[in-house]
């Protein structure tokens, strides 16, 4: 019996347990650092749209020369494979560029067709994948239109955006 009192006593002269702790606050998370604008080039703006006719641009990005912009689909044309005359290899505006600066370019395009009414008809982007522009050359660009792509025809504006890589 007088081990039991004892334990009991015991039991209660033990300093209560601590109460738990919170957790302590995570640190606030800082939101991700911005991307320095200075490493790119950048430019957007809004143009008239044209289905199936060269729209003549005149924009210059640090040296990069747009000239032209042409939305339609692709057809094969009379030829070697007339068996595949007529056939359709996807949506696409090509866009037309000449490096005018001193040191090789490395841009990527950005293409999004509006109606009338301002509603997304569909977006195309692109640009080199491997190598560059250089100095003086003149090259064509092909950017794909998928999925979304066949009210196209029917566009009242278009937005381009054009980056360069360093």
């Amino acid at each position: 019996m007088q081990t039991l009192a004892l334990a009991a006593l015991l039991c209660l002269a033990q300093a209560p347990p601590a109460p738990p702790t919170a957790a302590p606050a995570p640190a606030p998370t800082s939101a991700a650092a911005p991307v320095p604008d200075a490493s790119l080039s950048y430019f957007s703006e809004s143009f008239p749209f044209a289905w199936d006719r060269v729209i003549p641009l005149s924009v210059n990005v640090d040296g990069l020369k747009v000239s032209s912009i042409f939305f339609n689909r692709r057809v094969l044309q009379p030829g070697f494979f007339n068996i595949l005359k007529g056939a359709e290899f996807g949506t696409r505006a090509q866009v037309e560029v000449t490096n005018t600066a001193k040191y090789p370019r490395i841009p990527g395009f950005a293409v999004a067709v509006l109606d009338k009414d301002g509603k997304l008809l569909g977006v195309a982007s692109g640009g080199t994948k491997v190598g560059t522009i250089k100095p003086g050359e003149t090259e064509t660009f092909d950017l794909n239109f998928t999925q979304v792509k066949e009210r196209l025809p029917k566009g009242d504006r278009f937005l381009l955006a054009i980056e360069l890589r360093n």
